[in-house]
């Protein structure tokens, strides 16, 4: 299964975007969308899940979870916004937890749980490069 990870597009979403994720047959988003437009864009690629960030209000906000749980592929997994929000006990229940908000691509091991920030792909901001992840899950 090809899953697209991104994160803070602040209602921006470039071409270049939507051609990286063709192919996915999941779309997560870790908040900071703009508008649900955003994501409508996006549904038209694969099924999306999105939580909201601290900068979505509202329609989005009313629209998103703050956190959500899933699977991808038998793989069970968390979304927050921030990093900072995660419940530690997550760490021993999923496979993977992914979140937003630094604008800073991460990935890193805790135990037998990765932690995924796919770093931002809206408007420049600071100094980060724009990026997104594509994430495989297989047998």
């Amino acid at each position: 299964m090809r899953v697209g990870i991104l994160s803070d597009t602040h209602n921006f979403l470039r071409p270049q975007v939507l051609e990286r994720l063709a192919g996915c047959e999941r779309i997560l988003h870790a908040g900071d969308v703009g508008d649900l437009e955003i994501l409508a864009q996006l549904r038209r690629i694969a099924p999306v899940e999105a939580v909201r960030g601290n900068t979505d209000g509202g329609a989005t906000a009313a629209a998103l979870p703050e956190s959500l749980a899933g699977e991808l592929g038998g793989l069970p997994f968390r979304m927050i916004h921030q990093r900072e929000d995660i419940d530690p006990a997550w760490i021993q229940r999923v496979r993977l937890i992914v979140c937003g908000h630094t604008h800073r691509p991460e990935l890193a091991w805790q135990g037998s749980c990765l932690l995924l920030n796919p770093g931002a792909c809206g408007p420049r901001r600071f100094s980060y490069p724009l990026t997104l992840a594509i994430l495989t899950v297989s047998d």
